[in-house]
Formats: C-alpha cells, sequence, structure tokens
C-alpha cells in the first residue's frame, strides 16, 4: 500500500466530520441533550436518564446511518469504477431498485415481517444483480457501457413494478411501502444496526482486498490482464462486494437515493488521486448520510432522511451532467 499524505488527511478529516456529525444527530430530538453530554453517556459517565435516551434510544440510529452511509459510498465507488462511468452507481443500474422490489413483495404480498422484509430485500438486489451481470456478459467478459445500459433498463422495469404494487395495495399496506422507500433512519435500533455491522465486516475487507486490481481495471481490460489481473474473475468478486454493501445498506435502511453517486465522485475530488478511492469513498458516504439526517432533524416539518439526500442528489446529478468534463475525470 502507498502512503499518501493528502489521502490520509481527506480519511481523518471524514472520520471526523462522520462522527461529530453522529455526535449531533443522538443528541438531537424532543429532548435535546448537548454534545458533551452526549460524549460523556458514551464513555458512562452521564446520568441514568441520559444513558438511556443516547445509548437505547438514538445511538442505534446514528450507528445505521454510519454503517449504511460507509456501505453505500463503498458500493457506489465500486461501480463507478468497473463501468468507467460517474454515473454507474447501484441507485441507476438497477440494484437498489431491485433491493426494494423485494422489500416491497414481502410487504404487500406475503405480509412478512420486519426479518422476512430484510432478507426479501437483500434477495431482490442479489437476483437482480445476478440478471443484469448474465444480460451483460457477451464475448467472454462484461463491459462496463453495457453493464449500465442494461441496468438502466432493468431499474426502469423494476420501477413500474414498484408502482404497480402499490397501486394494488390496501391503503395501509400503501402507505407503510411508500414510506419504506423514501429512506428513512427513523425509529432505527440494534436489530438493523447489528446485522449491517456483521456484514459490513465481511464485505469491507473483501472490497478493499481487491481495490488495487479494480484501479488496474480502469486502465483497461488488455492491460489489466498484460499486468497479471484476471478482469473477469476480479470483476465477478468485485460485483458480489458491491451487491452485498448495497442489499446490507437498503435492508438496513431502505433504499436512500444518491450517497451512492456522489460519494465516490467526492472523494476523488478530496483524494486528487485517479482510480477508485474506496475507503475515502466509504467514509464520504457516511459523512453524508449522517449530515443528511441531522438536517432532515432540525428542519421545520420531520421528514425522511431519503428526501434530504434526494434533493442534495438531484443538484448535484444536475451540476454532473452540465459539467460533464469534470465528472468524467
Amino acid at each position: 500500500m502507498r502512503w499518501d499524505p493528502r489521502a490520509v488527511a481527506v480519511c481523518g478529516v471524514l472520520v471526523l466530520l462522520a462522527v461529530g456529525a453522529a455526535v449531533f444527530v443522538v443528541g438531537s430530538g424532543e429532548f435535546f441533550i448537548p454534545a458533551l453530554d452526549v460524549v460523556r453517556a458514551l464513555v458512562g459517565q452521564g446520568d441514568q436518564a441520559t444513558e438511556f435516551i443516547v445509548n437505547t434510544l438514538r445511538l442505534p440510529r446514528a450507528v445505521t446511518g454510519l454503517l449504511a452511509g460507509l456501505a453505500l459510498g463503498m458500493s457506489g465507488a465500486i461501480f463507478q469504477s468497473i463501468s468507467r462511468n460517474p454515473l454507474g452507481s447501484p441507485d441507476l443500474i438497477g440494484f437498489t431498485t431491485g433491493s426494494a422490489t423485494g422489500a416491497l413483495l414481502q410487504i404487500l404480498v406475503f405480509g412478512g415481517g420486519a426479518v422476512a422484509i430484510t432478507m426479501s430485500s437483500v434477495a431482490g438486489a442479489v437476483l437482480t444483480a445476478l440478471v443484469v451481470y448474465l444480460m451483460a456478459y457477451r464475448g467472454g467478459g462484461v463491459h462496463g457501457v453495457r453493464l449500465v445500459l442494461i441496468g438502466v433498463g432493468a431499474a426502469a422495469m423494476l420501477e413500474a413494478l414498484n408502482s404497480y404494487l402499490i397501486t394494488r395495495a390496501e391503503l395501509r399496506q400503501a402507505y407503510e411501502a411508500a414510506f419504506w422507500l423514501t429512506g428513512s433512519l427513523n425509529g432505527r435500533g440494534w436489530s438493523q444496526a447489528i446485522p449491517l455491522a456483521i456484514a459490513l465486516a465481511v464485505l469491507v475487507p473483501m472490497a478493499v482486498s481487491l481495490g488495487g486490481r479494480l484501479g488496474m481495471g480502469e486502465l483497461g481490460d488488455d492491460t489489466a490482464q498484460a499486468l497479471g489481473v484476471p478482469v473477469q474473475r476480479t470483476r465477478a468478486l468485485l460485483v458480489v462486494a458491491g451487491v452485498g454493501l448495497v442489499a446490507a445498506a437498503t435492508a438496513a435502511t431502505g433504499p436512500v437515493p444518491f450517497v451512492a453517486l456522489a460519494a465516490p465522485q467526492l472523494a476523488r475530488r478530496l483524494t486528487r488521486r485517479p482510480g477508485a478511492q474506496l475507503v475515502p469513498a466509504g467514509l464520504a458516504g457516511a459523512a453524508l448520510l449522517v449530515c443528511a439526517d441531522l438536517v432532515s432533524l432540525h428542519l421545520p416539518v420531520a421528514m425522511p432522511v431519503g428526501v434530504v439526500t434526494g434533493v442534495l442528489g438531484g443538484v448535484y446529478l444536475a451540476w454532473l451532467l452540465l459539467t460533464p468534463r469534470q465528472g468524467l475525470n
């Protein structure tokens, strides 16, 4: 691993930003808790009531936001690098939508509980990725442009299916499904945070260990193979890691939009390094999601974090499309 002082400094700043925002998220609510009191409660030096509110009621929300943002940022970096396109994020190529379809089928058709919804969400993302990958496979490999185009088409069809499912549901079920589709951290507990942490403990090391090969793959398949990189096997493993990350995050929070799209580009501009920046992208995703959650908590009208990231992401996407030469760097 090469030592890059700027990249290390960027990662340090992003960690401080994410953790600082998480502390303020924990302190926000009907019963406001100053940041210093939050820190005291976290280290076991607060009063009993404060420690209960912080550690039991609010900390799981902040931890889920941090972990989900990390997963979405790294997943976005993987798929943008594989596709060699800043628009090649799981939001746009159907994997997040497939995860939502799996959850909606469980909510509206089978009537399963929280565990069943989580499993169906993961299964939807995995099945969507498998179908898209197989359809994009031609001539002994998968090329980025084909993957993006087929993924966009799959996302459009799945969006239509999701809309149809909601229109055919009863009012209560439709409301529940629509709320889940916005992406939210409201009511998240350790039952969501712990499985997400376990998934990331497996998937993050897997993705980071393949990060060097991912950068070589951006040089082109022929060049990467000449350097000894097994391109197609590496690409398949990276797709597994990327899909697992986005599926785990979506199962915990719902389909939070645009974090996977914006975080890798933000990390690349901050580090000023070419290639996939998996760790900075993951930290940028964590900071973006927790900061968006903090904004949602202080708006005059309470709203899910997915609405905030959607608004910010729409502005970012417009800027990216209007500056194509910068966006493709």
